[in-house]
């Protein structure tokens, strides 16, 4: 009877999966980031999976240090996203709403892979893993997922997508990946 309950509830986490649910609950919110190729600074937009464009980035170009402005255009939430430079090693902070939430840090030694951390101001840190130069990582809390990015789900160059679990800022999560997008690729 133990075997059949089991099987049972393997086959409804499958369903769950299926239908792009996580642990029976409500569906992820899905994103596709693209990055604007003709612009001063660095210009992004990001789509929710109906096609409505929720959130603005708007880079800073004539500042010293490197300053992106985020807008929810639906709740009107504001995020800055700002590296520091007083640091050993790569951080940027981000703000919601004018108050620190979140820092992103990169390991201060890194053999094989780059590797970050995101010390979240209000609750447990994020572990991203995974391919960042590719846009190929989650980000997990407490070993589970709770976000995750992939190039592979566009064909369209300099887009990808952001998967985010419902018990996640999806604010907080599109600031993170954008983040760590400055900091893997300092160039753009």
């Amino acid at each position: 009877m133990a075997r059949r309950g089991r099987a049972e509830t393997r086959q409804t986490r499958r369903e769950d999966r299926g239908a792009g649910r996580r642990g029976g609950g409500r569906e992820w919110d899905r994103y596709k980031m693209t990055q604007k190729l003709v612009s001063i600074g660095d210009d992004y937009y990001v789509e929710n999976q109906a096609g409505q464009k929720v959130f603005r980035i708007d880079g800073k170009a004539l500042r010293v240090r490197e300053t992106l402005e985020m807008y929810n255009r639906q709740s009107g939430e504001s995020y800055s996203i700002k590296e520091r430079i007083v640091r050993v090693k790569d951080t940027m902070t981000i703000q919601k709403n004018g108050r620190p939430t979140a820092t992103v840090k990169k390991a201060l030694v890194t053999p094989l892979r780059e590797r970050f951390t995101v010390s979240v101001d209000d609750g447990p840190d994020l572990k991203v893993q995974g391919n960042i130069l590719d846009h190929e990582y989650k980000l997990t809390r407490d070993g589970e997922r709770v976000a995750e990015v992939s190039k592979k789900w566009f064909r369209v160059r300099d887009s990808y997508g952001i998967e985010v679990s419902p018990e996640m800022d999806d604010g907080l999560v599109i600031a993170c990946t954008v983040a760590l997008d400055m900091m893997v690729h300092p160039t753009r």
